[in-house]
């Protein structure tokens, strides 16, 4: 049984005439008239008497009737939500994290978006990048703000912002009053460092590999905030992307001398799901925070410049 049955016959009954049926159903009447005779032939039994240039329903047809009307109007009602709901900017957005970019990056951004967006909801789930590639790939989040690339053709990745990389030194370092430095300068430092599973730690470690340094740590935390205390108290050094560096800390940061010493983030999500507006919405404002943060950091930067400062 197919719905263009359904929407014949109910046009046939409603008129009382296959050619009025067929002209309103925009098909040819023998068409109209084929699908009709197969809907009689599925069901057992003649819906229509014809009776001349004139057709009556069957005591069949009769009771088959509002049957056929409601599955149709079913049919409108969830195209219509169906519509409704791509078009709405109402509803649920999930979005991962990583802990090194949640703190920093998410704050500002989730409250200008739910400010200009207040219909939709918004959760947040914070993880390291393996568990929220594994819920992008069970649909559980929507979107994850990471640190790029990520691995897997299954998921579609796009930039949001790259920032340099900064070494954390205690106050009083021989090194703090530098504009930068190579990371090979901090060979006989204690080094503090994120533990095994942040994304972070390979980028730090993997700027030490290219310095030829072999870094002794001495402590490992989940958290910047740990590991700058710790750096602050004169513990060791460490190494953290822009977004983490501190003025409200007791360290002092100095930009690491490496063209390689970046990190990119970026937002991921799954390849071939499709968006609701609100995840459209969502994904256009990550693009554009970034440039206003950009635009804020280098008003600083000039400022900086002219005031004389050598590191931060």
């Amino acid at each position: 049984m197919e719905l263009h049955q359904l929407r014949y016959f109910c046009a046939v009954a409603d008129s009382g005439s296959f050619s009025r049926a067929a002209e309103q159903s925009h098909v040819s009447q023998p068409s109209l008239s084929q699908q009709i005779l197969k809907l009689e032939d599925e069901l057992g039994a003649r819906l229509f008497d014809r009776l001349g240039r004139s057709v009556r329903l069957t005591d069949v047809g009769k009771a088959f009737l509002p049957r056929a009307r409601a599955v149709l109007r079913e049919l409108e009602a969830a195209r219509g939500d169906a519509v409704e709901r791509k078009e709405s900017l109402g509803g649920p957005v999930t979005v991962g994290v990583i802990p090194t970019v949640a703190p920093y990056f998410l704050p500002p951004c989730l409250t200008a978006f739910s400010r200009k967006f207040p219909q939709v909801h918004l959760t947040v789930v914070e993880e390291i990048t393996p568990v929220l590639l594994d819920r992008l790939r069970a649909s559980s989040i929507d979107v994850a703000i990471l640190a790029l690339p990520v691995r897997g053709h299954e998921f579609e990745a796009v930039p949001l912002l790259t920032e340099r990389l900064f070494a954390a030194l205690p106050p009083k370092h021989k090194l703090a009053a530098r504009r930068s430095l190579a990371l090979k300068d901090l060979q006989a430092e204690q080094f503090l460092l994120l533990r095994d599973g942040h994304c972070f730690r390979d980028t730090a470690v993997a700027a030490c590999d290219r310095a030829r340094l072999h870094p002794q740590i001495v402590f490992e935390s989940g958290q910047f905030s740990s590991l700058l205390s710790m750096v602050g108290a004169g513990m060791g050094v460490s190494i953290v992307p822009e977004m983490a560096v501190d003025k409200g800390t007791r360290c002092r940061y100095v930009s690491i001398r490496d063209e390689q010493a970046l990190r990119v983030i970026g937002a991921a999500t799954l390849r071939g799901r499709s968006a609701t507006r609100a995840l459209q919405s969502f994904l256009q404002h990550l693009h554009a925070a970034p440039e206003k943060r950009q635009g804020a950091r280098m008003k600083r930067a000039s400022r900086r410049s002219t005031q004389g400062d050598v590191s931060i």
